[in-house]
């Protein structure tokens, strides 16, 4: 079952509501007058394989080196034929 909890109650009880999700696994969802605004969940699996693309991607683009070639001259370069 979600926890629905009000922003004010949410910002007091923030750390309790954090060990909440992390123990339990269930989401709790943040309201603001009475409508959901946000929702609190536990850090998945998933998430560490979004981190180690984007630090892959990040390193490679690092490493590489831009031609001497212009943005134009890419354009009209031998790939528009």
């Amino acid at each position: 079952m979600t926890v629905q909890v009000g922003l004010f109650e949410a910002k007091t009880r923030l750390s309790e509501l954090v060990e909440q999700v992390e123990s339990h696994g269930e989401p709790v969802v943040i309201t603001r007058r009475g409508k959901p605004v946000a929702r609190l969940v536990p850090v998945g699996p998933q998430d560490s394989h979004i981190e180690e693309a984007l630090a892959l991607l990040l390193a490679v683009r690092q490493s590489s080196k831009p031609g001497s070639a212009s943005l134009r001259e890419l354009i009209d370069g031998e790939g528009r034929r």
